[in-house]
Parts: structure tokens; C-alpha cells; sequence
């Protein structure tokens, strides 16, 4: 057994012996990123700053040979040797930290499909290297040579190996630039992203219930961070609400099925807040602020999160914490006609970008 520190937090993690310090890093609830984890595409690099580790196996373009010697390890197949390991990892609150932001990435338009009425969702490859991004962050679409605003879009899918973004976006009444991305972005389109922006992540190494709130497109980030935490075991409760004004407002049931079959701990409770509810509807009906004190007594000890209008989010937010809930782990994005994106201070962000 080993001793995997944190640096500069201090928190620390045990490690069995013959396991990788990405296991057991996962099995403390640091989700570190990571693609192959075969020692092949280096997203799990980092700087080991004091103890010894068996690294194993690794191709140079994922490792250097000059990033051996300045100390970098790929956490994927590192086994710690010595009793313990210090390693460069987040804050001083041991959050994440952050992959600085790039303009100027490009992605060809490979599937688009109307989610609902206004919602269209797009789904990109990357041109060249892929973008690197926490669940729950956003880009920044048009601008530049595109002849429409600059606009924030979160990214409704968690970090996959072929670098695929899906955007869902819905169209404004006096928005030019969703009305440009759902005449002009067809199958077969390069378009140019900037990102990743955002702190809207919370903290992978707390282990509470997770409630998650969103309205209309306000799901996407909520969709990339419930993705992100099942596909690495979370082990407490995860809940999702999701509100719309009639049945076919409430897109992705099906995927929201799946995920309650394949996920003992996750659960979907969509809710219609329209006065024309069809008489076989079996889920919630009402807003979701309102709802919350009749489904949940105490919130003290849940993580949430919500995304939607301002004002969703805001009505969110008073009746979480009318019921105990932490301000600490209330998370919330809240999506404004205009929208400036938000980079995180130098201190939160990966170094050199790795």
C-alpha cells in the first residue's frame, strides 16, 4: 500500500499495491482525464514532484523523453514504488484545475438532428488535435469571418476519445446567432470554436447525492456532467429534473431511460409545467422550484446543480437552500442573450496546457 499526495492541497489517497495512481485516484473520486489508458495519448500527464513509480510501458509522443527527465509521469500506468508519491494535482482546495482556453479550432459538422421545436443539436469532429474540456463547460461559436456574434454554447456530451462535441442550441426570436446555427450548420460544415470556458464543474473528489436541475437547453451541460460522473462509477444517488412545457419539450427521454437501467443510483424525474397536460401523463407537473421542498426535506448534504434561464436558475437556487441545501455545492450556469466567456484565473488553469 502507497500514499498518492496531492499537491499543493495536501490531501492524499491510498494506493494498493500492483494499482495504477489513475485507479486510484478514480476510486477516491479525483477524476483525472484520461483517454487510452494504455500509455498512448498522454491526457493523464502530470508532474510528480517527489517518490518513485514503476512507469511502465508508454510511447514517446505521449511521454518525451525530456518530460521524463523534468519529472512528468502518465498517471495511467505509473505504479507507485515508494510508500509515497507527491503529485502536481489542482488548487489549494484540490479542485481540477482548468485547460486553457485556444481560439481558432476547427471541427467539421458531422450530424445535426431537432431535438424539439427551437432545439437543434450538432455534433463535430475535430479537425486537428482535439479540444481538452471538463464536463460542464461551454465554447464560444460564430464570431471572426462568420458575420454573426461571438455566443456561448455548452458542450452536452463528456470527453470522448475521437474528440466529438455536441452542441444544443436553441433558437432565440432575435438571436442571429442561433439562427445562424440552425439555417447554416449542416452536415459537412467547418466552423471554427474557441473554448474550453467555464467553471461550471463542481468537485470530482466530493462524494455526496447529486441533484441536478435544468430547463430547455439548459440539459446540455447537465447531460455532459451526469455522462462523465455514471461513466466512472459514481456510487452515490444522481437525480436529474427536467422541466419543459409539454411532452415534447422534454428531449432525450431516451437516453435518460437508458441510463436508469444501466445506473442503479441514477434517476429521472421530468415534470410539464404547461396548462395542456396530457391526461396519461405519469411524471411530476409544475415548475421545479416549487416542486423541490415536496420531493426533497433535506438538501443539506446533496451537491446541485442547475442550468437554465436566469430566472430558473435564480428560483433554483432559493428553494435548494430553503431546504439545507450547502451554497458551497450549489453549481449554476445561467445563459444570458449575451454572454462574455468566462476564463478561469492563471492559478486555475493547467499549466503549458498539459
Amino acid at each position: 500500500m502507497s500514499i498518492v499526495r496531492l499537491h499543493p492541497s495536501g490531501r492524499s489517497v491510498d494506493c494498493e499495491s500492483g494499482r495504477t495512481v489513475l485507479e486510484a485516484l478514480e476510486k477516491s473520486g479525483y477524476a483525472l482525464p484520461n483517454n487510452c489508458r494504455a500509455g498512448a495519448c498522454g491526457e493523464c500527464k502530470v508532474k510528480v514532484r517527489s517518490g518513485s513509480f514503476d512507469q511502465g510501458f508508454v510511447m514517446d509522443m505521449a511521454l518525451s523523453q525530456d518530460e521524463r527527465r523534468q519529472g512528468f509521469g502518465l498517471m495511467c500506468m505509473a505504479k507507485p514504488l515508494s510508500e509515497e508519491l507527491v503529485i502536481e494535482w489542482g488548487t489549494a482546495d484540490a479542485k481540477p484545475k482548468l485547460f486553457p482556453p485556444r481560439e481558432n479550432q476547427w471541427y467539421v459538422v458531422t450530424d445535426r438532428q431537432a431535438r424539439t421545436a427551437r432545439i437543434v443539436e450538432l455534433r463535430m469532429r475535430p479537425l486537428g488535435t482535439a479540444m481538452r474540456y471538463w464536463p460542464g463547460q461551454y465554447v464560444m461559436l460564430g464570431g471572426g469571418a462568420t458575420g454573426v456574434p461571438a455566443r456561448s454554447y455548452s458542450v452536452a456530451n463528456a470527453p470522448r476519445d475521437d474528440g466529438e462535441l455536441v452542441l444544443q442550441i436553441t433558437r432565440q426570436d432575435d438571436g442571429v446567432t442561433s439562427t445562424w446555427a440552425h439555417e447554416t450548420l449542416l452536415p459537412g460544415t467547418q466552423l471554427s470554436l474557441s473554448g474550453p470556458y467555464g467553471t461550471f464543474i463542481g468537485d470530482p473528489a466530493v462524494e455526496t447525492p447529486v441533484l441536478c436541475l435544468a430547463a430547455g437547453s439548459g440539459l446540455a451541460p447537465i447531460l455532459s456532467l451526469a455522462e462523465a460522473a455514471l461513466r466512472r462509477g459514481y456510487k452515490e444517488p444522481v437525480t436529474l429534473m427536467f422541466s419543459g412545457r409539454e411532452p415534447a419539450d422534454l428531449y432525450d427521454s431516451g437516453l435518460m431511460a437508458w441510463w436508469a437501467a444501466k445506473h442503479r443510483g441514477f434517476r429521472y424525474r421530468p415534470t410539464l409545467t404547461g396548462d395542456n397536460v396530457p391526461p396519461d401523463w405519469a411524471g411530476l407537473r409544475g415548475r421545479i422550484p416549487t416542486l423541490l421542498p415536496t420531493l426533497f426535506k433535506d438538501l443539506s448534504s446533496t451537491s446541485i446543480f442547475a442550468a437554465g434561464s436566469p430566472a430558473f436558475v435564480e428560483d433554483c437556487v432559493a428553494a435548494a437552500k430553503a431546504q439545507g441545501a450547502n451554497p458551497d455545492r450549489i453549481h449554476t450556469e445561467g445563459y444570458f442573450a449575451q454572454q462574455a466567456p468566462q476564463v478561469p484565473e492563471a492559478s486555475q488553469m493547467v499549466d503549458g496546457g498539459r
